[in-house]
């Protein structure tokens, strides 16, 4: 709760509503000291009238200058804001023509401050929301009392499974426009059923959603990714109870990684199978894996390998759907066994035929 103006705030004050009236105006302390003024020669000096207007809480008028120390013609207003007295405004003039614009700076000051206490609360409940996010996303939860009255406070209840969701902003994003994505992912979250999100530096929002709530709701993240695809990639971890959520965290993450070399926008570590063991594979254990296995294959004799496991390694469906001739299809099987030393119609060779080219190429196998 604001319970005074800082001279930064008064001297805006007085300079908007001196850019209305055309006349001087003060900010006066409580001790009668002007802090604010368009007149910069008055900052720091007595003002006797406004030291009274602040004792006695009453609007005081000087028809003259110099009647008291300090002070000339005008209107003296205290200000008060929850019941505290903010400052007395000043403005220099004769009171019948200056009086209208004195009530003017009481409204303008008053509405300032509301912003200010409006932008307090949303920071304050915005790191809040941050400390709940980030605290759930780790084992060891640190201030589990502070967790808790947070938790209360956001009408989250402790009982119910949930959710971690990841969504990752692309490199090439421009930062600049992050307020405006922002506003959009805040839209999203708020129809898919959670405003508990928050943004972790560099590129990243993360949040928390009701496990009831995602699986109503997870075409709306859907949705929004395919309309974004150049812009977020998003991941939704496995459901958990509310004290097991860094596991859901962990497991968006492994869903994310997922998404690398794939041109998808969404996943869901529910849906996810082999996936969770290739996206846990390294750069450096991918690539060797690739040398021993179809580094010497030609672009076309993996198209030939892919159409055979697409098929159910059925050498008919194979060579219908290759347009070519079943014994053409054999001696191009027979091709591949020779220079990669794994046969396709071997299973254990199939195997790791097929993993390697999930590897290569994550989404192009079913």
């Amino acid at each position: 709760m604001i319970t005074s103006v800082d001279s930064t705030l008064a001297q805006q004050i007085v300079s908007t509503v001196k850019d209305v009236c055309g006349y001087d105006i003060n900010f006066i302390s409580e001790n009668g000291v002007i802090f604010a003024s368009t007149n910069p020669a008055r900052i720091d000096t007595f003002h006797e009238i406004g030291k009274r207007a602040a004792s006695s809480g009453n609007t005081i008028e000087v028809n003259e200058n110099d009647s008291f120390t300090g002070t000339q013609q005008g209107i003296n207003m205290p200000v008060y804001h929850n019941g505290r007295l903010l400052a007395v405004i000043g403005i220099t003039g004769i009171p019948d023509e200056v009086r209208k614009y004195a009530y003017l700076a009481e409204r303008i000051t008053k509405l300032l401050i509301r912003e200010q206490e409006l932008n307090a609360f949303s920071r304050s409940q915005a790191d809040k929301k941050n400390f709940i996010v980030t605290t759930l996303m780790r084992e060891e939860k640190q201030y589990p009392g502070y967790l808790t009255d947070c938790l209360k406070e956001f009408g989250v209840n402790p009982e119910t499974r949930k959710r971690f969701l990841v969504i990752q902003i692309n490199p090439r994003y421009n930062l600049m426009n992050l307020s405006l994505l922002e506003q959009k992912i805040g839209q999203m979250f708020a129809q898919a059923g959670t405003d508990l999100f928050t943004f972790s530096y560099p590129r990243e929002f993360l949040a928390v959603i009701e496990d009831t709530e995602y699986r109503k709701n997870a075409f709306i993240l859907q949705t929004f990714s395919r309309k974004n695809p150049e812009i977020v990639k998003i991941a939704a971890g496995k459901s958990c109870s509310l004290f097991q959520l860094h596991m859901s965290y962990a497991s968006a993450r492994t869903a994310l990684k997922s998404l690398d070399r794939t041109e998808y926008s969404f996943v869901s570590f529910d849906d996810l199978t082999l996936e969770i063991i290739i996206s846990s594979i390294d750069e450096n254990n991918r690539n060797e894996f690739l040398r021993k296995t179809i580094s010497l294959l030609s672009e076309e004799e993996l198209k030939i390998i892919e159409a055979y496991f697409s098929e159910d390694m059925s050498l008919a469906n194979t060579s219908r759907k290759l347009y070519i001739h079943k014994n053409t299809l054999q001696y191009k099987l027979n091709h591949i066994y020779e220079k990669s030393g794994l046969n396709p119609r071997r299973f254990q060779d199939a195997v790791l035929l097929y993993l390697a080219l999930r590897i290569r190429n994550p989404q192009d196998i079913s």
